[in-house]
């Protein structure tokens, strides 16, 4: 399909910023695009696929389940969701999981969740407290959640009830909070805000600060979980736990789920009516799901993913001091953001052209997200092509 451009854009809404390829197959960490043409993929599907294409143990999930029963909706039980949030529970700090078909639903479910909260717990508060810089999805609440006013642009009024603060500043968020206060919803990392880490004191303060007002801590780790930072969870690594946590994008490795995981006084106010979701955790997203879990708590992969962070994580600032371009590298795991003094985006063309999927992030950030399958020698063939791409542009 020599035309796709034109076929996308004669057909498509023109939302994504595509990049001028079309990828038809993937294994492991590689990529071939409807050419013939063969990349080292470290975008990783926006951090979807952290185990990696094809990978075997969720391709034969996957196939089992669409041979017997794909959706039945919410109005039955369903066993592999059943089991995928026992897994999740019983391997972190939450009580009770509810399942939807991406970051953003899990996101609207934690803003519902926490303003119901607050109202059965006799506070009646309405107000969330997000940070600049943040992301946390497009639809008109979780936009609105978003600390980005590039986002905004062309969708106002936006929905009341969200205050913005500047990310890893506790007094900010003290400052900021009243009786009208129901939550503080915040990434432990800023993924699409250009890869910022939190100070060490930033999220132990906001637990211990939501605890004494009573209000609702929610961690979106859609973009930090699952392994990505080098353990399960994010605030894992942090050592902080929220009352409320989304995930999505790579629990199901690249088939659509959402989950919002919680304990039990939060959840136990999303009672019967209250929320739905007709596709949300059905047969297909959590058996894949489950592959996901029991491949990433079974096997080597998180010490992997921490030991192969570093060594890119090395290499990238290897390269910093030799590139006057580079103004910081930071990042945790396979979460990793170089920031640039200038457009990220030629960079990220030059690499492409040579065979390396990377993305900008605001702006002037090149991200790297591999899979965490990724070996060292798949680092060395990448940094031997981002190198000559600095020192190009």
């Amino acid at each position: 399909m020599e035309d796709f451009a034109a076929q996308t854009s004669r057909y498509l809404f023109a939302t994504p910023g595509r990049q001028p390829l079309m990828l038809v197959r993937g294994q492991g960490c590689r990529v071939w695009d409807s050419a013939g043409r063969e990349y080292l993929d470290f975008v990783s599907g926006l951090a979807v696929t952290n185990l990696g294409h094809a990978h075997p143990a969720v391709t034969a999930a996957i196939q089992e389940q669409a041979g017997q029963i794909l959706h039945t909706s919410c109005l039955y039980h369903i066993e592999p969701q059943i089991e995928l949030a026992r897994l999740l529970t019983e391997n972190s700090f939450a009580d009770k999981v509810f399942f939807c078909n991406s970051g953003a639903e899990a996101n609207e479910t934690a803003l519902k969740l926490a303003r119901k909260y607050a109202k059965e717990h006799g506070q009646g508060g309405v107000e969330v407290i997000s940070c600049l810089g943040s992301f946390h999805g497009r639809t008109l609440a979780t936009l609105s959640a978003t600390g980005q006013e590039k986002f905004h642009a062309g969708f106002h009024p936006l929905v009341p009830g969200f205050r913005h603060v500047p990310f890893n500043n506790l007094e900010a968020v003290r400052a900021a909070m009243s009786s009208q206060t129901c939550a503080v919803l915040v990434e432990p990392i800023q993924a699409e805000g250009g890869v910022n880490l939190p100070g060490p004191d930033y999220l132990p303060g906001l637990r211990r600060l939501c605890d004494e007002r009573g209000v609702l801590l929610i961690f979106d780790e859609v973009q930090t979980g699952l392994g990505r930072t080098g353990e399960l969870f994010a605030y894992q690594t942090f050592q902080v736990e929220p009352h409320v946590m989304t995930l999505a994008k790579a629990l199901g490795n690249g088939v659509p789920i959402g989950a919002c995981l919680a304990l039990e006084p939060a959840a136990a106010v999303m009672t019967p009516s209250t929320h739905a979701s007709t596709f949300g955790g059905n047969h297909l997203a959590t058996r894949a799901g489950v592959a996901v879990l029991q491949t990433l708590l079974e096997g080597s992969l998180l010490p992997h993913c921490r030991k192969i962070g570093a060594y890119l994580m090395d290499g990238l600032r290897g390269i910093a001091r030799r590139a006057p371009k580079v103004k910081e590298v930071r990042g945790k795991g396979l979460l990793i953001g170089m920031e640039l003094d200038r457009e990220a985006a030629p960079a990220v063309a030059y690499c492409r052209e040579r065979g390396v999927l990377l993305n900008a992030t605001a702006g002037t950030v090149l991200r790297f997200l591999p899979p965490l399958i990724v070996t060292e020698k798949e680092v060395d063939q990448v940094l031997a092509v981002v190198e000559p791409a600095l020192k190009t542009f």
